[in-house]
């Protein structure tokens, strides 16, 4: 008796699940490369479900109302989180602040470290903020900052870590240019 083959479509499911698993790009699209095994309709369907997959994520967030607390007690430039020292605050969001942050092993660089705003870990905030670095870690493109690493702090809050891109903000080039 033969076992069936499973349909493309179940296919491309099975490795769009496995892939997802893979927070590194790198190691994501190795894996899919070699989960299909040089079947290029395989490939691009799979490619197809991460894309849709990773806009998805992103349309799906919402801003988070006006937050009116201040950072707090540990939220500065100065403390530090696993391998990584908070520098200088360089942004925020409803959810979130970002770092400038000194990686310090196992190699020492600058990169950006965005954290869940304290008092904003609720069960819900902190689900988007899961979905945002999921679709963050899941885009491969040379003008998207990579995602290099995630965790939690001590008290729970989530955070990540992408490689610091220099520049200006596009909310300021967006005036700049009167763009709307």
């Amino acid at each position: 008796m033969s076992v069936p083959t499973p349909s493309p479509g179940a296919q491309a499911e099975a490795i769009f699940q496995q892939a997802l698993e893979r927070l590194v790009p790198e190691e994501r699209t190795a894996f899919v490369a070699a989960a299909c095994a040089g079947d290029a309709a395989l490939h691009a369907a799979v490619e197809g479900r991460l894309r849709d997959y990773a806009e998805r994520c992103l349309r799906d967030q919402t801003v988070a109302g006006p937050v009116t607390a201040k950072a707090g007690l540990g939220e500065g430039p100065g403390r530090v989180i696993g391998r990584y020292k908070r520098v200088e605050k360089i942004g925020e969001g409803g959810r979130g602040i970002v770092f400038r942050a000194e990686q310090t092993e196992p190699v020492q660089r600058m990169v950006a470290l965005k954290i869940v705003r304290l008092g904003m870990d609720t069960e819900e905030v902190v689900a988007r903020f899961e979905a945002e670095r999921q679709a963050l870690a899941l885009m491969a493109h040379p003008h998207i900052a990579q995602v290099l690493d995630a965790g939690a702090t001590p008290a729970g809050r989530p955070f990540f870590v992408m490689e610091l891109v220099r520049g200006e903000p596009v909310t300021k080039f967006c005036d700049d240019h009167r763009l709307g």
